[in-house]
């Protein structure tokens, strides 16, 4: 990760902080979070899934159409959440299984969410048009979002 974007990641992380800080709507704060990663980043698509049954199934997001219902452990989503692990992916075409909602998707990172007892809530999940998009500083950047969205859900 180059270090414009480095900054740009700390400025959207203080910036979903206090566009969430006063408000208890879960649906409200993942939408306007999935707008802010959208509007800051250079990615096509910026999102969240929940986990519903044995699905992931779509919530908030901006970008392009997407898939709405996911199994658990099929795809990147699918398999971040069954595994409950950050998956950085450089070339989605290379990923057993993947799930091509939109064939612009090159690259995806895909983070679990966790309510307060460690349960997994679901995942926020990023796709870039670019290969090799994302890496570990990507992924503990995100963390710092995902950790403030796992607060909001906390709250209510």
């Amino acid at each position: 990760m180059d270090g414009g974007r480095s900054e740009v990641y700390r400025a959207v992380a203080d910036e979903v902080e206090a566009i969430t800080a006063g408000e208890g709507d879960w649906i409200a704060n993942l939408a306007n979070i999935a707008a802010i990663l959208h509007e800051r980043l250079p990615f096509f698509w910026a999102g969240f899934y929940r986990v519903v049954g044995d699905e992931l199934v779509l919530g908030p997001f901006q970008g392009t159409t997407a898939c709405i219902r996911i199994p658990k452990g099929k795809g990147v989503c699918g398999a971040a959440w069954e595994r409950d692990e950050v998956l950085v992916v450089p070339d989605v075409r290379n990923f057993e299984g993947h799930i091509a909602c939109n064939s612009r998707s090159k690259s995806e990172i895909v983070l679990p969410i966790h309510l307060p007892g460690g349960e997994v809530w679901g995942v926020l999940d990023i796709d870039s048009e670019e290969l090799n998009d994302f890496d570990s500083d990507d992924a503990a950047a995100l963390v710092d979002v995902v950790e403030i969205v796992e607060g909001v859900l906390a709250r209510g």
